[in-house]
């Protein structure tokens, strides 16, 4: 088998370069094998996270031929045959040394996500939930926060400044998992629209496409929330069922 040519981003925030490296093919690699390769025999110093190999830790996660990808879940004999392979760190987030960046950015936003808040148990001390409650929120947890959705969304890829107010795809799976909860009290609707830039998303399902655990995160999580926030502000129905609850309340607090 021919020589793979492996071109490499090294370097930290200051500044790096991509340097090529030659290492013998081997039948069966994926991309995660080849750098473990470089780092044993050729650059020990080369930074890179990984955990599982299994493409269930979601630590691997790097731009592979421009493509975010997982690097233990990519096979060397499906990218093009006879090319470099190109491997950088994601674009996105900031580059701490080598192929590994600060992904801290997703964790803080998550703080921010209300809980869980249960409603009252049921008569006899339970709680229940359809069948299609609880198999639309399986879709939601299979999400292993590689961030590669976060890569790719091009409203903080290319908007440093957006981070601050939008929270990005991974996160409103978090979201629409508990806003789609029949047992949850809390509404989050306004904190989406205000806090988290919901409206920012142009739902061109990039992060879609590059999601390993095959999440229809736009379809199934980005566009129900946006229809939920539509629902609260504009429905004329919900607006005035609001409208009656509201001076309903208000009347019953001044007869108190």
């Amino acid at each position: 088998m021919a020589d793979l040519v492996v071109r490499l981003w090294r370097g930290d925030e200051n500044g790096g370069e991509f340097i090529e490296f030659k290492i013998p093919a081997q039948e069966g690699e994926v991309v995660l094998d080849v750098v473990h390769r470089i780092q044993a025999t050729l650059a020990p110093d080369l930074a890179v996270r990984w955990n599982c190999k299994a493409g269930k830790c979601g630590s691997c996660s790097a731009e592979i031929n421009g493509r975010p990808r997982l690097m233990c879940m990519t096979r060397v004999n499906q990218l093009p045959e006879g090319e470099p392979i190109v491997i950088t760190p994601l674009k996105t987030f900031p580059i701490i040394r080598d192929l590994v960046t600060d992904v801290s950015f997703n964790f803080e936003m998550l703080k921010k996500v209300p809980g869980f808040k249960p409603k009252p148990r049921e008569a006899d001390g339970t709680y229940r939930m359809y069948t299609e409650d609880v198999e639309r929120g399986q879709e939601f947890r299979k999400c292993i926060e590689c961030f590669l959705c976060q890569d790719v969304c091009h409203v903080i890829r290319d908007h440093e400044e957006n981070k601050e107010h939008y929270a990005g795809p991974r996160l409103f799976v978090r979201y629409a998992d508990l806003e789609m909860n029949p047992l949850d009290t809390n509404d989050r609707r306004q904190l989406l629209v205000e806090k988290m830039g919901l409206g920012y998303c142009n739902i061109t399902k990039c992060c879609t496409e590059v999601c390993p655990e095959h999440i229809h995160i736009t379809d199934n999580a980005i566009i129900p929330l946006k229809e939920r926030v539509v629902d609260d502000r504009y429905d004329p129905i919900a607006w005035l069922g609001k409208k009656i609850f509201r001076k309903s309340k208000k009347v019953e607090t001044d007869a108190k």
